[in-house]
């Protein structure tokens, strides 16, 4: 099945700047519902009232970070199967398998392309 590129996916990070490089990215990808939240709690809200297909989050947030933010997604039973995409500066290896014990989908460590993040999504949406 193709990925539906008019999905509607929500990015959440904190920095103005890494949410329209974020954005940008996906533009360049083709996919066209792109929503905004800066903050974790923001983030849930807008997951709870919207119908969003995919999440890509930033790990270091205040004052819900995105490993907070994706164990309430995980949390939520209307939530629980939405793909959840980490982004972080940290590869450290606790970091990961932390939040792969949350339930993470997969994990993009920064500075990414649009390359990288094709790969990604296509590791957790199938190939577009």
């Amino acid at each position: 099945m193709a990925v539906d590129m008019n999905m509607n996916i929500l990015i959440v990070d904190d920095y103005k700047t890494m949410l329209r490089i974020i954005s940008n990215l996906l533009k360049q990808l083709g996919f066209k519902n792109i929503e905004e939240a800066t903050d974790g709690s923001e983030a849930l809200r807008k997951l709870r009232e919207g119908n969003f297909n995919l999440v890509i989050s930033d790990w270091n947030m205040a004052p819900m970070t995105g490993l907070q933010l994706l164990k309430e997604v995980r949390a939520d039973a209307k939530l629980k199967p939405l793909p959840f995409i980490m982004v972080t500066a940290e590869s450290k290896t606790e970091n990961v398998v932390e939040a792969k014990t949350a339930g993470v989908s997969n994990y993009i460590v920064k500075p990414f392309n649009a390359e990288t993040l094709k790969q990604k999504l296509t590791a957790v949406l199938g190939a577009f």
